[in-house]
């Protein structure tokens, strides 16, 4: 799927260092209408920490935040608006997923990935998916596959746009509600983890461009079309087609 890119300008210094275009939607800076009383405390936290998260999430695919750069809280806090507490939280949950890794003293360093641990997540990925894609395709009727016809187009729609942090958001939505037909919870969980890491920048290597997006995009809406004809052929050669690509 998409790799992020540095974009230009200027870039911050190894620990305090905060990129200078990551966005965060207004509602997690902390500010509020003149006369209106901010919400409680504990839903105003949690409700920041979040939005804090999602838009270090985007920034991460679009490459804004640079593999191997350490970014310290108090600076990312600054750039926000926000005190370093839920930016440090939202950095927490990353490390914990293995987007960052936690520098003592100085902050959170972006994990370096190569083109190896793009193929080794998407092997992982079609071992788990591709049987029971592939046992869907035998047992759910066309119109269980229809109605996943809007989330297909929706891709189509922002991949249209060239926005890899919304397209990496819908491509996962996609694939949460195929698999979310199996029943198996604890497999929607762990594939969308998987595909989460494989969104990931690497080191190196071109940036996603409109047309990769789109090339991507089209592939679920062919692949649906075979769902509905129950031609298992198709469905196998796209499925293994999708991963292939190593960003499916």
């Amino acid at each position: 799927m998409e790799q992020g890119r540095a974009r230009e300008g200027a870039r911050p210094h190894a620990s305090p260092g905060t990129p200078p275009d990551v966005r965060v939607p207004e509602q997690a800076r902390g500010e509020h209408t003149h006369g209106e009383p901010p919400a409680p405390r504990g839903v105003q936290r949690h409700s920041v920490r979040g939005q804090i998260l999602d838009a270090l999430r985007a920034a991460l695919v679009d490459g804004e935040l640079t593999p191997g750069h350490v970014y310290s809280a108090p600076a990312l806090g600054a750039r926000f608006g926000v005190s370093a507490t839920p930016v440090r939280e939202a950095m927490q949950q990353l490390a914990a997923e293995g987007a960052v890794e936690v520098v003592p003293n100085r902050g959170f360093r972006v994990s370096e990935r190569g083109p190896r641990d793009l193929a080794e997540l998407a092997e992982v990925r079609a071992l788990l998916e591709i049987p029971v894609v592939l046992r869907l395709a035998r047992t759910v009727p066309a119109a269980g596959w229809c109605a996943l016809r809007p989330l297909a187009d929706a891709t189509v729609a922002v991949a249209a746009l060239g926005d890899r942090a919304g397209y990496a958001e819908s491509d996962r939505a996609f694939h949460r509600a195929v698999l979310a037909l199996s029943g198996n919870q604890q497999l929607v969980t762990v594939a969308d983890d998987l595909h989460r890491r494989s969104q990931w920048p690497l080191v190196s290597g071109p940036a996603a461009r409109r047309a990769d997006l789109l090339a991507d995009a089209s592939q679920h809406t062919a692949l649906l079309d075979a769902l509905i004809a129950r031609d298992l052929a198709v469905v196998q050669s796209l499925v293994r087609e999708h991963f292939n690509g190593a960003d499916g």
